[in-house]
């Protein structure tokens, strides 16, 4: 699988397989290398980082025309909607 993140800040393309886990390299984003494991549950694609900061992740569901992403940092939750454009 591939997921793209475009962004006048910056790019990041991530290229793996579910359900099976591998080194990621954040250079540029975060400057950071983790474990990741990316799996399916249910509809949603849920993505788990093992590193230095614990309960790290994040996960990608889609309702109807949205697109949401809830990233997860120790405490700490985001919760990002994007709608489809026409």
């Amino acid at each position: 699988m591939i997921i793209k993140t475009l962004s006048t800040f910056r790019n990041y393309i991530m290229e793996f397989d579910v359900g099976k886990e591998f080194e990621e390299d954040l250079a540029g984003v975060d400057d950071r290398k983790c474990m990741t494991l990316v799996t399916w549950d249910g509809d949603k694609l849920v993505c788990v980082q093992k590193g230095e900061k614990k309960n790290r992740g994040w996960k990608h569901w889609i309702e109807g025309d949205l697109l949401h992403l809830e990233l997860t940092c120790e405490d700490q939750v985001c919760h990002q909607i994007f709608k489809k454009k026409k």
